[in-house]
């Protein structure tokens, strides 16, 4: 069996963390995303297929050519022309059945074991206000009547989640799949012409489905599966006077120093220096190299390899990029006074995040000046500073 994972977008509602890599290697919990859906695919296929176009090099490198006993082979989508454009560039390399699915969505694998009894399928999810996605119409047996996108008047609440079982017969679909009004061919479109000559069933979501469409929900992936870390593992050195309180994992050649605190489901890297009077709270994931000066306190939050936190610092609820210096004193405010979602500004347009705690989005390479507060929700895109006590009200860009 074979395992169609599509990667080649860019990515640009997750801006600014992947202006500089893609986003199936964002990591979360300590792993980066791709390794995540590589893990519930794990002896269930044996061959993935990724789709790669945007930085493709990156996930090349970082992947290669063998996951443990999985072939990973590299398919490259030079235009971005859509889903169906995406699956149709794996023809050559298709022997008959196969899975499709998201590269930034994580399902769970008895979702995906249950999607490869079908010959035909796609997993859906039910959704109370399924407006704003592509809607399946279905009889009484689950089997596709009709796919909408977004539909204007209600046709059912089941919503499609982007994973789909197919055998080499749905190229000639695809191939027959006219443009969309955004110029892409469309898998659903070419699903839903499927569906009309054979039967196509539905399986509804029965685990966890993880979307990582905004650089908020990475937070919300890694409390996930932080909530199933159970042991702790020690391979570095804690000192005399630090407490460790819960699953926390210290990675080799790292040091916890002595004043520090660090209870829950908490991750630290390779060669990193915690301390000392650290507070670091759960569902916190640091990568390696990483520097977390005096009584720095941290909460929930991602720490991407080789970024320094200086003293005094509050991070919560945030997520911070690779080689980023925070200066002395950086404060992340993470709640609004009058307790509404945190607002996040995306392609220029403020979203509801749907989050009531929701700190900074701080890209690679970025800085901070001493005393810089930045208010709940704002982003520091690529190599960007703030200054010397700065308020960041707005994004830096």
């Amino acid at each position: 069996m074979q395992a169609v994972i599509m990667v080649a977008g860019k990515s640009t509602r997750t801006y600014p963390l992947t202006l500089t890599r893609p986003k199936p290697l964002l990591p979360v919990a300590g792993k980066t995303i791709i390794e995540q859906i590589l893990i519930q695919l794990e002896g269930l296929v044996d061959e993935a297929i990724l789709i790669v176009g945007y930085k493709k090099e990156m996930v090349e490198q970082y992947i290669g050519s063998q996951w443990h006993d999985m072939k990973i082979t590299y398919c490259e989508q030079k235009e971005q022309l859509g889903t169906g454009h995406a699956v149709l560039q794996t023809k050559p390399l298709i022997k008959d059945r196969f899975i499709v699915l998201n590269g930034d969505d994580i399902y769970a694998r008895q979702d995906i074991e249950a999607l490869l009894k079908y010959k035909y399928a796609a997993l859906v999810r039910w959704e109370e206000d399924p407006s704003q996605y592509g809607v399946f119409q279905v009889d009484e047996n689950n089997r596709v009547l009709n796919l909408v996108e977004k539909p204007k008047e209600f046709i059912g609440n089941l919503t499609n989640v982007g994973c789909y079982a197919f055998d080499r017969t749905i190229f000639d679909y695809i191939e027959k799949t006219e443009m969309s009004e955004r110029g892409e061919i469309e898998i659903t479109s070419s699903i839903l012409m499927f569906s009309k000559d054979k039967d196509f069933y539905t399986h509804r979501l029965n685990g966890f489905w993880l979307s990582n469409g905004y650089p908020w929900e990475l937070l919300l992936t890694q409390e996930f599966f932080m909530k199933q870390q159970s042991e702790q593992q020690i391979l570095g050195t804690v000192e005399k006077g630090a407490i460790l309180k819960g699953a926390v994992k210290v990675g080799k050649n790292s040091i916890v120093k002595a004043g520090s605190y660090i209870e829950g489901a908490v991750n630290i890297g390779e060669n990193c220096k915690i301390g000392p009077n650290c507070y670091i709270r759960g569902n916190t994931s640091i990568g390696d190299n990483c520097i977390i000066g005096n009584s720095v306190e941290i909460k929930n939050s991602i720490i991407m390899n080789n970024t320094n936190i200086c003293h005094l610092s509050y991070i919560g609820d945030s997520v911070i990029g690779e080689n980023v210096n925070l200066g002395a004193g950086t404060i992340t405010a993470n709640v609004r006074h009058d307790g509404g979602n945190v607002l996040s500004l995306v392609k220029g347009n403020l979203v509801d995040t749907g989050m009531k705690k929701l700190g900074a989005i701080v890209a690679d390479d970025a800085k901070t000046g001493i005393g810089t507060s930045i208010y709940p929700g704002r982003k520091i895109f690529p190599g960007k500073q703030s200054d010397v006590s700065e308020k960041v009200k707005h994004d830096i860009m």
